[in-house]
């Protein structure tokens, strides 16, 4: 979803290789998730896409640093903004130019961070070494130059390859249509290099993407058509054919397509993948955002890979809302990197879930709270117990990250 954050220090990519270095000389990040938990130092700044589309309001989105470091007079605060050069973009996930997947090489350097637009096809690369705390414009990488050597549009999330190159999953072609979609690939100077995967397997949509190299596997999932979601969410999209189900199953690193997953009806909308930190594992989940599942993906026993249902989280009946019952909505979610915990949002009920999953097949629920959406307090929306009474849930005040008087 939009509005996605990058800390400063790379203690959040420490698990894009797994590989432990074998060099006296260390590139960025770190060895190993572990070694990231235990030896990665408190965040001081993070950087937070903010976008305008939506709002009514006619600037361009911006990139937002915030102060992290408690003993700082600016604590809490954003001390910088940084505007895009065009109006309309919607700023969405961004990803490093390299981190722990390039720690084997003492070359590489992180440092720029890469902002992919995902209306306008733009993509942004973001000095932040030169002046964390006001990082600066370097590159635009524009939407027609991408187009005309890839055919790719949608740019939706940025990751760096132990190669130097940046991967970026597209959702579809600059006229929205869903087959073409794909892989688009940046060398290290962010110039468009061609596409990842190999002619002709390209399914059908795209979203997310993750690899685990150990396992010679990328797994990416599927959202919908931009054609369809660049207008507003419209359920007789879902119905219409407009979104996908499915889970597409790559060689890694050779792009070759070797089996789709059909999620089915439990799996509407699959978002955000992740795999298990630990390079010797295979398996990982997706967020079923429609139906409000977390669905486990692994290996069998004969080297193809399958699914089941994790985490299933129930609708809610509801009155003054657009339908009587309200799904939580599954959007981002993260694993902690010691592999304990996975933590993911309901967007609509408004509460954040921690599940323990030291038995990724068995997870149970191991804590929560309110924290929005729309149940709250105070809201119009309300929730209908079983036995008719309706609810509204507490939410505690929460420091809100307050602006610099100077913006």
């Amino acid at each position: 979803m939009a509005g996605a954050a990058a800390v400063e220090t790379a203690a959040a990519a420490a698990a894009a290789n797994g590989k432990a270095c074998c060099h006296a000389a260390k590139g960025p990040g770190y060895a190993t998730p572990l070694e990231a938990m235990e030896k990665g130092p408190r965040e001081k700044l993070v950087y937070v896409t903010c976008v305008y589309n939506g709002t009514g309001i006619n600037k361009p989105d911006y990139l937002a640093t915030v102060d992290l470091d408690p003993s700082s007079p600016t604590y809490s605060q954003v001390i910088h903004r940084l505007p895009v050069t065009h109006i309309g973009d919607e700023l969405h996930h961004s990803g490093w130019n390299s981190c722990s997947s390039c720690h084997g090489d003492p070359s590489a350097k992180r440092r720029f961070l890469i902002l992919p637009s995902l209306l306008s096809g733009r993509v942004y690369v973001v000095d932040t070494a030169t002046d964390p705390r006001a990082p600066s414009l370097h590159k635009v990488v524009e939407s027609e130059d991408i187009a005309e050597n890839t055919g790719l549009g949608f740019p939706h999330t940025s990751h760096c390859l132990a190669s130097g190159d940046i991967m970026i999953s597209c959702l579809g072609d600059k006229e929205g249509n869903a087959a073409g979609n794909g892989f688009l690939l940046l060398d290290s100077e962010f110039n468009v290099k061609g596409r990842w995967e190999k002619p002709g397997h390209s399914p059908l949509f795209g979203y997310d993407f993750w690899y685990q190299p150990r396992h010679k596997t990328m797994i990416s999932s599927s959202w919908g058509a931009p054609a369809a979601f660049r207008t507003g969410f419209d359920l007789q999209h879902v119905q219409d054919g407009l979104y996908g189900r499915h889970l597409h199953v790559y060689d890694w690193p050779g792009g070759e397509l070797k089996q789709t997953l059909d999620l089915g009806d439990t799996g509407l909308l699959p978002l955000e993948v992740r795999f298990l930190h630990d390079p010797s594992k295979d398996t990982g989940y997706v967020g079923c955002a429609l139906t409000s599942n977390m669905v486990r993906f692994f290996k069998t026993a004969d080297g193809s890979w399958s699914h089941e249902v994790a985490i299933s989280v129930k609708p809610l009946k509801v009155r003054n809302w657009i339908l009587p019952e309200m799904p939580g909505l599954i959007t981002d979610f993260v694993i902690s990197l010691d592999d304990r915990y996975l933590y993911f949002v309901n967007w609509l009920h408004g509460d954040i879930r921690q599940y323990n999953i030291e038995d990724p097949a068995k997870p149970f629920l191991a804590g929560q709270v309110w924290v929005g959406g729309l149940l709250q307090k105070g809201s119009d929306v309300v929730y209908v117990t079983d036995d008719g009474q309706e609810q509204q849930y507490n939410v505690p005040q929460v420091k809100v990250i307050s602006p610099l008087k100077t913006f």
